[in-house]
Protein backbone atom coordinates (compact mmCIF):
# COMPACT_ATOMS: atom_id res chain seq x y z
CA UNK A 1 0.00 0.00 0.00
CA UNK A 2 1.91 3.36 -0.90
CA UNK A 3 2.10 5.87 1.70
CA UNK A 4 1.76 8.92 -0.06
CA UNK A 5 -1.11 11.52 0.82
CA UNK A 6 -3.89 12.21 -1.04
CA UNK A 7 -6.45 15.19 -1.24
CA UNK A 8 -9.68 13.63 -0.83
CA UNK A 9 -11.73 14.32 -3.61
CA UNK A 10 -14.86 16.98 -2.34
CA UNK A 11 -17.72 18.62 -3.96
CA UNK A 12 -16.78 21.97 -5.75
CA UNK A 13 -18.70 24.59 -4.15
CA UNK A 14 -17.16 23.39 0.18
CA UNK A 15 -13.86 23.52 -0.97
CA UNK A 16 -13.98 27.37 -1.22
CA UNK A 17 -16.42 27.74 1.60
CA UNK A 18 -14.21 25.63 3.64
CA UNK A 19 -11.53 27.71 3.09
CA UNK A 20 -13.10 30.67 3.88
CA UNK A 21 -14.30 28.97 7.27
CA UNK A 22 -10.65 28.56 8.26
CA UNK A 23 -9.27 32.13 6.90
CA UNK A 24 -12.13 33.30 8.91
CA UNK A 25 -10.47 31.21 11.78
CA UNK A 26 -6.99 32.59 11.54
CA UNK A 27 -8.09 36.35 11.58
CA UNK A 28 -10.41 35.30 14.56
CA UNK A 29 -7.51 33.94 16.31
CA UNK A 30 -5.50 36.85 15.80
CA UNK A 31 -7.74 39.65 16.75
CA UNK A 32 -8.53 37.53 20.20
CA UNK A 33 -4.29 37.40 20.66
CA UNK A 34 -4.58 41.05 19.88
CA UNK A 35 -7.66 42.30 21.50
CA UNK A 36 -5.87 40.50 24.90
CA UNK A 37 -2.97 42.95 24.41
CA UNK A 38 -5.37 45.50 24.20
CA UNK A 39 -7.34 44.66 27.40
CA UNK A 40 -3.49 44.27 29.54
CA UNK A 41 -2.09 47.17 28.13
CA UNK A 42 -4.96 49.48 28.70
CA UNK A 43 -5.26 50.34 25.41
CA UNK A 44 -8.56 49.75 25.03
CA UNK A 45 -9.90 51.80 27.69
CA UNK A 46 -7.81 54.70 26.50
CA UNK A 47 -9.37 54.52 23.31
CA UNK A 48 -12.78 54.20 24.94
CA UNK A 49 -12.19 57.64 26.95
CA UNK A 50 -10.43 59.90 23.70
CA UNK A 51 -11.81 61.75 20.75
CA UNK A 52 -10.24 60.20 17.63
CA UNK A 53 -6.48 60.12 17.94
CA UNK A 54 -2.97 59.60 16.37
CA UNK A 55 -0.99 56.66 17.12
CA UNK A 56 1.27 58.68 18.86
CA UNK A 57 -1.52 60.43 20.99
CA UNK A 58 -2.86 57.08 21.70
CA UNK A 59 0.63 55.73 23.23
CA UNK A 60 0.98 58.97 24.96
CA UNK A 61 -2.00 58.33 26.47
CA UNK A 62 -1.55 54.88 27.59
CA UNK A 63 1.99 55.14 28.65
CA UNK A 64 2.75 52.98 25.80
CA UNK A 65 5.80 52.66 22.73
CA UNK A 66 4.00 53.91 19.97
CA UNK A 67 5.74 52.08 17.22
CA UNK A 68 3.91 48.69 18.99
CA UNK A 69 0.33 50.89 19.41
CA UNK A 70 0.81 51.96 15.76
CA UNK A 71 1.23 47.93 14.52
CA UNK A 72 -2.17 46.80 16.89
CA UNK A 73 -3.73 49.48 15.72
CA UNK A 74 -3.45 48.17 12.33
CA UNK A 75 -4.77 44.63 13.62
CA UNK A 76 -7.77 46.38 15.16
CA UNK A 77 -8.62 48.16 11.63
CA UNK A 78 -8.15 44.90 9.72
CA UNK A 79 -10.39 43.44 12.11
CA UNK A 80 -13.13 46.17 11.85
CA UNK A 81 -12.82 46.80 15.31
CA UNK A 82 -11.43 50.23 15.17
CA UNK A 83 -12.08 52.75 12.92
CA UNK A 84 -9.48 54.88 10.76
CA UNK A 85 -9.58 57.89 9.25
CA UNK A 86 -6.57 58.28 6.85
CA UNK A 87 -6.76 61.52 5.97
CA UNK A 88 -6.88 62.72 9.76
CA UNK A 89 -4.59 60.13 10.43
CA UNK A 90 -6.80 59.28 13.59
CA UNK A 91 -8.11 56.03 14.96
CA UNK A 92 -11.98 56.05 17.03
CA UNK A 93 -12.89 52.88 19.51
CA UNK A 94 -16.25 53.31 18.26
CA UNK A 95 -19.11 53.14 21.91
CA UNK A 96 -20.80 50.48 20.61
CA UNK A 97 -17.37 48.35 20.24
CA UNK A 98 -15.95 49.74 23.84
CA UNK A 99 -19.06 48.65 25.58
CA UNK A 100 -17.59 44.59 24.85
CA UNK A 101 -14.32 45.54 25.32
CA UNK A 102 -13.33 47.74 28.05
CA UNK A 103 -12.90 47.28 31.50
CA UNK A 104 -16.28 49.84 32.36
CA UNK A 105 -18.20 47.18 30.38
CA UNK A 106 -18.28 44.97 33.40
CA UNK A 107 -19.39 41.11 32.53
CA UNK A 108 -19.47 42.17 28.58
CA UNK A 109 -15.82 42.53 28.69
CA UNK A 110 -15.26 39.81 25.86
CA UNK A 111 -11.45 41.09 25.82
CA UNK A 112 -10.78 39.13 29.21
CA UNK A 113 -12.04 36.44 27.85
CA UNK A 114 -9.55 36.85 24.48
CA UNK A 115 -6.90 35.88 27.18
CA UNK A 116 -7.27 32.66 27.35
CA UNK A 117 -6.20 32.29 23.86
CA UNK A 118 -2.28 33.23 24.95
CA UNK A 119 -2.48 31.36 28.04
CA UNK A 120 -3.41 27.93 26.56
CA UNK A 121 -1.37 28.40 23.75
CA UNK A 122 1.66 28.42 26.32
CA UNK A 123 1.39 24.40 27.22
CA UNK A 124 0.47 24.06 23.64
CA UNK A 125 3.76 21.80 23.52
CA UNK A 126 3.00 19.70 26.52
CA UNK A 127 -0.72 19.33 25.61
CA UNK A 128 0.70 17.76 22.56
CA UNK A 129 3.10 15.58 24.20
CA UNK A 130 0.01 14.14 26.78
CA UNK A 131 -1.66 13.14 23.92
CA UNK A 132 1.16 10.51 23.01
CA UNK A 133 1.60 9.64 26.81
CA UNK A 134 -2.28 9.88 27.84
CA UNK A 135 -0.93 11.73 31.04
CA UNK A 136 -2.07 15.13 31.56
CA UNK A 137 -0.59 18.93 32.20
CA UNK A 138 -0.25 19.89 35.92
CA UNK A 139 -2.13 23.36 37.34
CA UNK A 140 2.06 24.80 37.41
CA UNK A 141 2.66 24.97 33.63
CA UNK A 142 0.00 27.33 33.22
CA UNK A 143 1.40 30.96 33.65
CA UNK A 144 -1.03 33.70 34.61
CA UNK A 145 -3.91 30.85 34.86
CA UNK A 146 -5.15 32.13 38.30
CA UNK A 147 -5.13 35.26 37.31
CA UNK A 148 -6.65 35.21 34.32
CA UNK A 149 -9.36 32.87 35.83
CA UNK A 150 -9.72 35.60 38.85
CA UNK A 151 -10.37 38.36 36.30
CA UNK A 152 -12.59 36.39 34.10
CA UNK A 153 -14.60 35.31 37.13
CA UNK A 154 -14.89 38.66 38.70
CA UNK A 155 -16.56 39.85 35.34
CA UNK A 156 -19.46 36.50 34.87
CA UNK A 157 -19.70 35.41 38.40
CA UNK A 158 -18.62 37.93 41.44
CA UNK A 159 -20.21 40.92 39.59
CA UNK A 160 -23.55 39.37 39.64
CA UNK A 161 -23.06 36.94 43.06
CA UNK A 162 -24.87 38.88 45.53
CA UNK A 163 -27.67 40.13 43.29
CA UNK A 164 -28.39 37.55 41.22
CA UNK A 165 -26.62 34.12 42.08
CA UNK A 166 -27.34 33.92 45.41
CA UNK A 167 -30.75 34.76 45.21
CA UNK A 168 -31.70 31.70 43.39
CA UNK A 169 -31.94 30.09 46.48
CA UNK A 170 -34.75 32.87 48.09
CA UNK A 171 -33.93 31.86 51.34
CA UNK A 172 -30.12 32.57 51.12
CA UNK A 173 -29.67 36.40 51.31
CA UNK A 174 -31.64 36.43 54.42
CA UNK A 175 -29.67 33.42 55.90
CA UNK A 176 -26.60 35.35 55.14
CA UNK A 177 -27.00 38.67 56.86
CA UNK A 178 -28.18 36.56 60.22
CA UNK A 179 -25.25 34.62 60.02
CA UNK A 180 -23.76 31.48 58.77
CA UNK A 181 -21.06 29.46 57.98
CA UNK A 182 -20.34 29.08 54.13
CA UNK A 183 -17.31 26.84 52.32
CA UNK A 184 -16.32 27.81 49.02
CA UNK A 185 -14.63 24.36 47.12
CA UNK A 186 -11.66 25.47 44.70
CA UNK A 187 -11.36 29.07 45.71
CA UNK A 188 -8.51 30.10 43.75
CA UNK A 189 -7.90 33.70 44.29
CA UNK A 190 -11.04 34.09 46.77
CA UNK A 191 -13.68 36.72 44.98
CA UNK A 192 -16.55 35.46 45.56
CA UNK A 193 -15.98 34.99 48.86
CA UNK A 194 -14.49 38.26 49.53
CA UNK A 195 -17.23 40.04 48.13
CA UNK A 196 -19.69 37.73 50.61
CA UNK A 197 -17.49 38.23 53.43
CA UNK A 198 -17.33 42.28 53.05
CA UNK A 199 -21.62 42.04 52.42
CA UNK A 200 -22.24 39.91 54.87
CA UNK A 201 -19.95 40.59 57.94
CA UNK A 202 -22.65 38.17 60.14
CA UNK A 203 -21.60 35.31 58.36
CA UNK A 204 -17.93 33.36 58.79
CA UNK A 205 -16.73 32.02 55.24
CA UNK A 206 -13.82 29.31 54.47
CA UNK A 207 -12.12 28.67 50.81
CA UNK A 208 -10.08 25.61 50.33
CA UNK A 209 -7.82 24.95 47.45
CA UNK A 210 -4.99 23.16 46.79
CA UNK A 211 -3.11 26.29 44.84
CA UNK A 212 -0.90 27.73 47.04
CA UNK A 213 -0.19 30.84 45.24
CA UNK A 214 -3.91 31.48 44.67
CA UNK A 215 -4.82 31.65 47.93
CA UNK A 216 -1.32 33.83 49.09
CA UNK A 217 -3.12 36.58 46.77
CA UNK A 218 -6.60 35.76 48.50
CA UNK A 219 -5.19 36.47 52.40
CA UNK A 220 -3.85 39.49 50.82
CA UNK A 221 -6.90 40.75 48.95
CA UNK A 222 -8.84 39.97 52.56
CA UNK A 223 -5.77 41.69 54.53
CA UNK A 224 -5.78 44.94 52.78
CA UNK A 225 -10.26 44.88 52.94
CA UNK A 226 -9.52 44.22 56.79
CA UNK A 227 -11.77 41.44 56.66
CA UNK A 228 -11.91 39.05 59.50
CA UNK A 229 -14.39 36.83 59.07
CA UNK A 230 -13.13 34.77 56.05
CA UNK A 231 -9.90 32.84 55.72
CA UNK A 232 -8.08 30.53 53.45
CA UNK A 233 -7.35 27.01 53.81
CA UNK A 234 -4.76 24.96 51.15
CA UNK A 235 -6.74 22.26 51.48
CA UNK A 236 -7.77 19.56 49.15
CA UNK A 237 -11.31 18.87 48.83
CA UNK A 238 -11.19 15.09 47.89
CA UNK A 239 -9.76 14.73 51.42
CA UNK A 240 -12.16 15.01 54.69
CA UNK A 241 -13.67 17.99 55.07
CA UNK A 242 -14.89 19.16 58.34
CA UNK A 243 -18.05 17.21 58.66
CA UNK A 244 -21.72 19.00 59.29
CA UNK A 245 -20.17 22.32 60.29
CA UNK A 246 -21.32 24.54 57.12
CA UNK A 247 -24.78 25.59 56.27
CA UNK A 248 -23.96 26.69 52.43
CA UNK A 249 -21.10 25.40 50.23
CA UNK A 250 -20.33 26.80 47.08
CA UNK A 251 -18.42 25.19 44.00
CA UNK A 252 -18.16 27.77 41.43
CA UNK A 253 -16.48 26.08 37.72
CA UNK A 254 -14.52 23.57 39.99
CA UNK A 255 -15.83 20.48 40.35
CA UNK A 256 -15.00 19.28 36.48
CA UNK A 257 -11.42 19.74 36.98
CA UNK A 258 -10.96 17.50 40.16
CA UNK A 259 -8.66 14.84 40.44
CA UNK A 260 -11.53 12.62 42.38
CA UNK A 261 -14.80 15.01 41.65
CA UNK A 262 -17.02 12.09 43.22
CA UNK A 263 -15.23 11.68 46.53
CA UNK A 264 -15.14 15.85 46.60
CA UNK A 265 -19.23 15.93 46.29
CA UNK A 266 -19.61 13.59 48.98
CA UNK A 267 -17.72 15.16 51.18
CA UNK A 268 -19.65 18.28 49.98
CA UNK A 269 -22.38 16.41 51.44
CA UNK A 270 -20.84 15.23 54.39
CA UNK A 271 -19.43 19.14 55.38
CA UNK A 272 -23.32 20.18 55.31
CA UNK A 273 -25.70 20.84 58.37
CA UNK A 274 -29.01 19.94 58.33
CA UNK A 275 -31.22 22.56 55.89
CA UNK A 276 -27.77 23.22 54.27
CA UNK A 277 -27.85 24.20 50.49
CA UNK A 278 -25.54 23.29 47.80
CA UNK A 279 -24.73 25.78 45.07
CA UNK A 280 -22.90 24.33 42.34
CA UNK A 281 -21.94 26.52 38.92
CA UNK A 282 -20.83 25.18 36.39
CA UNK A 283 -20.65 24.87 32.20
CA UNK A 284 -23.96 25.04 30.40
CA UNK A 285 -23.88 22.04 28.04
CA UNK A 286 -24.83 18.33 26.91
CA UNK A 287 -22.82 15.42 28.22
CA UNK A 288 -23.34 14.32 24.25
CA UNK A 289 -21.04 16.09 21.71
CA UNK A 290 -23.88 16.68 19.00
CA UNK A 291 -26.32 17.98 21.06
CA UNK A 292 -23.79 21.15 22.09
CA UNK A 293 -23.87 22.00 18.31
CA UNK A 294 -25.62 25.20 18.95
CA UNK A 295 -24.14 26.20 21.88
CA UNK A 296 -22.60 30.01 20.66
CA UNK A 297 -19.30 29.11 22.28
CA UNK A 298 -19.07 25.58 21.87
CA UNK A 299 -15.75 25.32 20.14
CA UNK A 300 -13.81 27.80 22.75
CA UNK A 301 -15.65 25.80 25.22
CA UNK A 302 -14.25 22.27 24.19
CA UNK A 303 -10.40 23.99 23.41
CA UNK A 304 -10.72 25.01 26.73
CA UNK A 305 -11.47 21.77 28.37
CA UNK A 306 -9.29 20.08 26.06
CA UNK A 307 -5.88 22.53 26.79
CA UNK A 308 -6.73 22.72 30.60
CA UNK A 309 -9.99 21.18 32.19
CA UNK A 310 -9.07 17.45 31.23
CA UNK A 311 -5.38 18.03 31.37
CA UNK A 312 -5.05 19.44 34.89
CA UNK A 313 -7.69 16.47 36.14
CA UNK A 314 -5.50 13.56 34.03
CA UNK A 315 -2.30 14.95 35.60
CA UNK A 316 -3.65 13.89 38.77
CA UNK A 317 -4.42 10.49 38.12
CA UNK A 318 -8.27 12.03 37.38
CA UNK A 319 -11.16 10.75 34.96
CA UNK A 320 -10.75 14.20 33.14
CA UNK A 321 -14.34 14.84 32.78
CA UNK A 322 -13.70 17.89 31.07
CA UNK A 323 -16.13 21.34 31.11
CA UNK A 324 -18.74 20.12 28.91
CA UNK A 325 -18.81 17.13 31.47
CA UNK A 326 -22.69 17.67 31.15
CA UNK A 327 -25.47 18.40 32.75
CA UNK A 328 -26.50 14.61 32.58
CA UNK A 329 -23.63 13.18 34.16
CA UNK A 330 -23.80 16.34 36.50
CA UNK A 331 -27.11 15.09 37.95
CA UNK A 332 -26.29 11.75 37.97
CA UNK A 333 -22.86 12.10 39.89
CA UNK A 334 -24.99 14.58 42.60
CA UNK A 335 -27.58 11.74 43.25
CA UNK A 336 -25.04 9.38 43.65
CA UNK A 337 -23.13 11.98 46.42
CA UNK A 338 -26.63 12.01 47.74
CA UNK A 339 -28.48 15.44 46.66
CA UNK A 340 -32.09 14.44 45.35
CA UNK A 341 -33.72 16.38 44.26
CA UNK A 342 -31.35 18.97 42.33
CA UNK A 343 -32.50 21.93 40.66
CA UNK A 344 -30.78 22.81 37.69
CA UNK A 345 -31.62 27.15 37.46
CA UNK A 346 -30.33 29.69 34.80
CA UNK A 347 -29.69 33.59 34.32
CA UNK A 348 -31.11 35.61 31.95
CA UNK A 349 -28.18 36.45 29.32
CA UNK A 350 -25.72 33.92 31.14
CA UNK A 351 -25.25 31.62 28.10
CA UNK A 352 -21.95 29.79 29.87
CA UNK A 353 -23.69 28.62 33.16
CA UNK A 354 -25.82 25.91 34.98
CA UNK A 355 -26.68 26.64 38.35
CA UNK A 356 -27.36 23.44 40.32
CA UNK A 357 -29.35 24.06 43.75
CA UNK A 358 -29.29 21.21 45.98
CA UNK A 359 -30.41 20.76 50.03
CA UNK A 360 -27.97 18.72 52.04
CA UNK A 361 -28.58 15.08 52.32
CA UNK A 362 -30.38 13.60 55.42
CA UNK A 363 -27.36 11.51 57.46
CA UNK A 364 -29.02 8.52 56.32
CA UNK A 365 -29.03 9.12 52.60
CA UNK A 366 -25.37 9.83 52.50
CA UNK A 367 -23.42 7.55 50.22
Amino acid sequence: MSSALTTPTAPAAEVPAFAQKMTDALNGAALMLMASVGHRTGLFDAMASMPPATSAELADEACLSERYVREWLGAMVMAGVVLHDPAAGTYRLPPAHAAWLTRAAGPRNLAVAAQWVSVLGGVEDLVVDAFGHGRGVPYSAYRRFHQVMAEDSAARVVSVLLSDILPLEPSLPARLEAGIDVLDVGCGTGGALIAMAAAYRRSRFSGCDIAADALASARADACRRGLRNVRFLHHDAADAIEPGVYDLVLAIDAIHDQVKPDRVLSNVAAALRPGGTFLMVDVRASSRHHENLALPLGTFLYTISCMHCVSVSLAGGGPGLGAAWGEELALRMLNEAGFSPVRVEHLEGDLLNNYYIAAAPARGELP
